[in-house]
Parts: C-alpha cells; structure tokens; sequence
C-alpha cells in the first residue's frame, strides 16, 4: 500500500511537470500604435526542434491557425546547436504554405557547422533570413518592415528605418536591449526569446524565473511586454522542451506560442 501511495505520488508529480512545462499555451499580447491599423502576428522563438501533437506538428499549427495571423516571425533557435532540423523545417514550410513570414537566427544556429545549409533550405522554402538586414511586407495595405539580428553586439547594422513602415525587430538575445540606445528605440516593436522564461518561475512572485543564459541567476529579462516611449518590447518564454530537459523540468512556465494584435 506504502508503495502505491507513492507511485501515485509520483504520477501526478510527473503529470503537473508536463502541464506546467511541456504542454503548449498560446500567449496574447496587445499593442497600440498609431501606424497601425489592425495587424496580427504569431512570434515562433526557440522551437529547438521540438513538436507539438506528433512530428506532424498538428497541436502548435492548429493553434497558429486559430490565432489568423497576418504575418508569422520566426525568431531564433529553431533548432538546436547540434542534432537534427525535421522537425523545425516540417513547421517552417506549412507555415509559409499559408501564411507571410520571415525568420531571423539565434546563437543555436550560429553554433552549427552546417547553418548556411540549414538557411538554404529555409530559404528554398520561401521565407526571408534576415540575419543583420531586413525584409518588407504589405499587409493589409500597411508597409511591414522586419528586421532581424542574431547577435546586436556583432551583427547590428545601422540602417535609416522607414519612418512609412511598421519597423519591427527581432532581437533573439533580450538582454541586449539598451533602452538608453537611441537606435534601438527607433523600432516600433522589438521581439526576443532565448532566455526560456527563466526555466523555473512562481507566478507574482518570481516572475522572471531563476536562470537565464548571459544573464544568470535571477534575471531580469525573460518574459513580458515592456513599453520604452513608442517603443514595444515583448519576450518570449519560447517553446523548447529537450529531453535534456527532463533533469531541469520547466516549472510554472509552459512553451509559449505568442500571439500580438496591433491596433
């Protein structure tokens, strides 16, 4: 009896782990502007080569789907800096089979031998890699220019920004947002991941999680929307979930799949 008391102890330890760091939650955002009249985006930010529902992709595209974006960035570590890139590449071209999109790397990427084959095949798939440059959409008879940097400190490249665009950049690492950069603030909407959410958050009290890559201990920038002037920053807590993993189980922080009106 001792012993099935603490299986079933176990068991639904386990099963609140899973629902609480693995299973997928869409995340919305709401941000105002007056260059934009009705605009819709679905922000994909270290996928890692997970899936969602099945290798098929099935869950994190039907809730893609029901979200009815405009435009659908993808920002960083879709892959991981080693092993396979199916999954990602299965995603990525149902994506912009039916929808515009774009995507920029992160330091996974740029951790791989094989990154500009791995770009080639995004690239025969239809969406911009805009590592250090940028590209335009017109969506709704709205210009849409998007940015995309790996790494700020490296990659940055100044560029007079459009002031006709809605001029949104995807910066994968968040912590390298000055908000005394003036540069920087020129965008309308700046989009990070990388930081996982901080891994291990309780809600209200430790929102911003306990570790965080190139922040450490007790981060501070790892999810959440913050306004700097004009200026929108909005982090995701991205969607890896690793078998490696399993021995630092996300907690209070499920895979987020975020989702931005802008109006």
């Amino acid at each position: 009896m001792k012993k099935l008391k603490i299986s079933a102890v176990v068991l639904v330890v386990i099963v609140l782990l899973y629902v609480w760091g693995f299973a997928l939650k869409p995340v919305n955002y709401s941000v105002e502007s007056e260059k934009i009249n009705g605009l819709k985006i679905v922000f994909i930010s270290d996928l890692h080569n997970c899936f969602f529902g099945g290798k098929d992709q099935s869950d994190i595209f039907k809730k893609i789907e029901k979200s009815q974006p405009d435009l659908v960035l993808f920002g960083g570590d879709v892959i991981d800096g080693w092993g396979g890139t199916e999954n990602s590449l299965r995603l990525m071209k149902m994506v912009a089979e039916e929808y515009p999109c774009a995507y920029t790397a992160g330091n996974h990427e740029e951790m791989r031998e094989d990154k500009e084959e791995f770009f080639e095949e995004v690239r025969k798939l239809d969406i911009p890699v805009i590592n250090g440059d940028f590209t335009e959409f017109d969506i709704n008879n709205q210009k849409i220019r998007v940015y995309g940097i790996i790494d700020y400190y490296d990659y940055y490249q100044e560029n007079e920004l459009n002031s006709d665009c809605y001029n949104i950049l995807l910066l994968h690492q968040p912590e390298q947002f000055e908000p005394y950069d003036p540069d920087m603030k020129k965008f309308d909407l700046i989009l990070s991941g990388h930081a996982h959410g901080g891994q291990w958050r309780i809600p209200f009290i430790l929102e911003q999680g306990t570790y965080a890559p190139d922040q450490g201990i007790f981060p501070h920038y790892t999810t959440g929307q913050y306004q700097y002037g004009n200026c929108t920053h909005i982090i995701s807590r991205g969607l890896a979930k690793p078998l490696r993993m399993i021995f630092i189980p996300r907690i209070f922080n499920r895979p987020e799949l975020s989702v931005i009106d802008i109006s």
